[in-house]
């Protein structure tokens, strides 16, 4: 006779703890798994968004040459930051294998 979850009523009990044992781990694997996939989801947005936020708002003045450095000067403060939010994210990730 099965119960609820595909575990059998009456039997060995430590047969029984042994599948409860298992099952809570199984499920314990699978919700840390999930939550590592959503760290490393939320982590790549964050650094796309802050990324764009703060490009967004630098203003340039000038003649093109003097925006381009303007932009790379920007560029060389705030892609290091993304970088290491997505080596982060990249590391979440890594980990589920």
């Amino acid at each position: 006779m099965e119960g609820g979850f595909g575990f059998p009523l009456g039997g060995d009990p430590e047969e029984l703890m042994r599948g409860l044992r298992e099952f809570a781990e199984k499920q314990t694997e699978a919700m840390q798994e999930s939550q590592r996939e959503q760290f490393a989801t939320l982590t790549l947005n964050t650094a796309v968004e802050l990324t764009a936020a703060a490009m967004s708002r630098i203003q340039v003045e000038g003649s093109s040459d003097a925006q381009a450095i303007a932009l790379r000067d920007a560029m060389r403060v705030l892609f290091p930051e993304a970088v290491a939010l997505v080596s982060a994210a990249r590391q979440g990730f890594m980990r589920q294998s």
